[in-house]
């Protein structure tokens, strides 16, 4: 299309939302009173370092404009990932994102999702080991589920296959370390995975996905799987088809789902 990712225009066209900057938080905000159920979207990291901020790319205010075209508030913060080391502070932002929507008067705090990006999805662990009661359903679209070779020393936390070999955290017991709150974890089971895969992912990335649908499976993880045989990596924004749409729709719709069910 002759531009960078960036700058590539979102496979659909919901109408712009409302958009609320508080901080480093994009709040794309649903017509109509009432409490809403509500998401944050945590988008591809690392990016490029000469990438604009995230929030201001068409496909994730796309995203903020879809899930606001059907009654769900989404948040989106800004992440910023130069080394491994910045992961422990990206997790803290995501879960910070968490807690400003539970605590906003046009929430229903007991109605949340979070939906991961690409490389986002090392942070996929903390939520799927100690999942708080509130956690409806959790989103992953061809994400990066296990650190890459030759990258330097990840912490454990950040490997997504490795929680889910590990039972649920009991209510009370969550890591010091993680952002999840353990005080809201009781009685939480591990929360639905709706994870998009590209049938033309990249090499690098396929195998982490690979591995963590297996793991997932065998430990009777709850998965809904929405594949997309002819999407690349980023399909949501470089395969305008009528697949990728249908994938994207797919996906939203089945999250929201979960966060609405009784």
């Amino acid at each position: 299309m002759g531009t960078v990712f960036w700058e590539s225009p979102f496979v659909l066209d919901p109408p712009p939302a409302a958009v609320e900057r508080h901080g480093d938080v994009d709040l794309h905000v649903p017509t109509g009173d009432g409490r809403h159920p509500a998401v944050v979207v945590v988008h591809g990291v690392p990016g490029p370092p000469e990438a604009p901020d995230a929030r201001d790319w068409p496909l994730y205010r796309g995203y903020g404009a879809l899930l606001a075209e059907a009654g769900v508030l989404a948040a989106i913060p800004r992440l910023t990932v130069a080394s491994p080391d910045d992961l422990y502070t990206v997790a803290a932002r995501v879960a910070a994102a968490a807690e400003l929507l539970r605590a906003d008067p046009r929430v229903d705090p007991d109605r949340l999702g979070l939906w991961f990006f690409s490389g986002a999805g090392l942070l996929l662990g903390d939520w799927l080991r100690d999942p708080p009661a509130w956690l409806r359903g959790v989103a992953a679209t061809y994400p990066l589920l296990a650190p890459l070779p030759g990258w330097p020393p990840v912490d454990p936390r950040f490997r997504p296959v490795d929680a889910l070999d590990q039972p649920a955290a009991p209510s009370g017991t969550a890591s010091p370390d993680s952002p999840v709150d353990a005080a809201h974890a009781e009685g939480a089971a591990r929360p639905t995975l709706v994870l998009t895969r590209a049938g033309r992912e990249r090499p690098e990335v396929a195998p982490t996905v690979e591995a963590f649908t297996v793991v997932a499976r065998r430990r009777g993880i709850p998965l809904c799987v929405v594949d997309v045989p002819n999407g690349q990596h980023g399909f949501d924004a470089l395969d305008h088809t009528e697949e990728s749409r249908a994938a994207v729709r797919t996906a939203r719709d089945t999250l929201i789902a979960l966060l609405t069910a009784p």
